[in-house]
């Protein structure tokens, strides 16, 4: 696979867009094929405020995984698999996109981050890297995001790169990385084919 370099996605600089249900706005990180829609995406990775109780937008034949970045808490009523409260502190929850989910907020606002992957071509992981957790990345994916959620300073193949709050770094192919500067917080999210 061809390796580009890899590039900063500044936060100023994320898509804004309606949901799919027209129920609030999302803030699209970085997406596959790139300037895909809702209907033609392979993979996406996004943020989205939710200020109120609701279904959540139904995506057919795609996996996604939710992390609460801020708030109080979330609790997700999913069909066939039950209630699921998310907090900022919970692991990712990963379920299937087209089951009927509705939101009931437990503390006013949150923000949440969602990857979601088209079942059968891609896959993904989402998992937080904590202070202290150590230098290196598993960056061993087709594509690998960090998602700072703090200012922190990556080495990527030998370059450094410096990220603000909600800024990500975008790496195509297996690439050596490693957290520079220790106590960063963020989200890592790796994407592969099938």
């Amino acid at each position: 696979m061809y390796q580009a370099e890899p590039k900063i996605l500044a936060s100023a600089r994320h898509r804004r867009m309606p949901w799919k249900n027209g129920g609030g706005e999302t803030v699209e990180v970085a997406v596959y094929p790139e300037d895909s829609d809702l209907a033609g995406f392979g993979w996406r990775v996004s943020m989205a405020t939710v200020a109120s109780d609701g279904p959540f937008s139904l995506f057919p034949g795609i996996d996604r995984t939710l992390a609460l970045l801020s708030g109080d808490g979330m609790e997700l009523e999913i069909e066939e698999t039950g209630r699921h409260l998310l907090v900022p502190d919970s692991t990712p929850l990963a379920f299937p996109a087209d089951a009927p989910t509705s939101a009931r907020l437990t503390g006013g606002a949150i923000t949440d981050l969602n990857v979601m992957t088209r079942r059968g071509l891609f896959r993904h992981t989402l998992g937080r890297i904590r202070p202290g957790s150590g230098p290196k990345l598993d960056t061993a994916h087709d594509w690998t995001l960090v998602l700072a959620l703090a200012d922190l300073e990556i080495v990527a193949a030998g370059t450094p790169f410096r990220l603000e709050p909600l800024d990500a770094l975008l790496m195509e192919g297996g690439r050596e990385t490693a957290i520079d500067r220790p106590g960063g917080d963020a989200y890592l999210i790796g994407i592969d084919r099938v």
